[in-house]
């Protein structure tokens, strides 16, 4: 079977894909010693020890998208990312689409998936309620005043979101950086083959669906 890549998995791994993320907790399983540090002088709570042996378990990789995908040029049939584009900076989004298209071979696919501001700025416009909807953007960065705080900023990394897209916004970014036949889908639909591992559904009562083609 040809390489197919989840980047941003979180907890939801594809199976019989590689699954990439960048939480600090995936390097704590990959270091038996600096985890039985961490361990040792107490600096991870339950729900922390928990997530970093799910990643250990479910053999995810740690990955910086925004860096390098660490796959040979031409070598990918197929890229998913779910709710992963809007953490990254307006770079780090332009350096991962430059990767993905690196990695993919030619006729490959990218499926990116993210919040859709459409919905949430309709909501706004049904509720009224200015409050609502900055908690529902996610935009607020989180407090960092005490030591526990930075702790654990550093390890679940930085999770707010920096930008926002709708249908319109994420098919020209695709299209800016060379990707063709970039359309959006509904949930259920997709151009890429041999799909049954992936959920065409995921977060689809807030989502935009949107594939390109190298």
């Amino acid at each position: 079977m040809k390489t197919r890549v989840n980047i941003g998995c979180g907890a939801t791994p594809i199976q019989g894909w590689l699954n990439f993320d960048n939480s600090i907790a995936i390097k704590l399983a990959n270091s038996p010693c600096l985890y039985f540090i961490a361990k040792f002088l107490k600096l991870l709570n339950k729900s922390q020890i928990h997530n970093v042996e799910w990643n250990k378990k479910n053999n995810i990789s740690y990955v910086d998208a925004t860096k390098k995908i660490p796959l040979e040029k031409d070598s990918v049939e197929c890229i998913y990312t779910s709710h992963m584009l809007e953490h990254l900076s307006r770079d780090g989004v332009s350096n991962f689409l430059k990767e993905s298209l690196r990695v993919l071979e030619l006729n490959g696919v990218l499926r990116v998936a993210v919040p859709n501001l459409r919905i949430a700025i309709n909501n706004y416009l049904i509720n009224e309620n200015a409050d609502d909807f900055m908690r529902e953007i996610l935009v607020q960065a989180p407090p960092i005043n005490t030591f526990p705080e930075k702790l654990h900023l550093f390890i679940t990394g930085y999770r707010h979101h920096q930008w926002m897209y709708d249908d319109n916004s994420l098919c020209l970014l695709l299209k800016s950086f060379g990707f063709r036949n970039v359309k959006v889908y509904k949930e259920g639909e997709t151009q890429i083959k041999n799909h049954e591992s992936l959920n065409l559904y995921e977060r689809s009562e807030d989502s935009v669906y949107v594939e390109g083609i190298k």
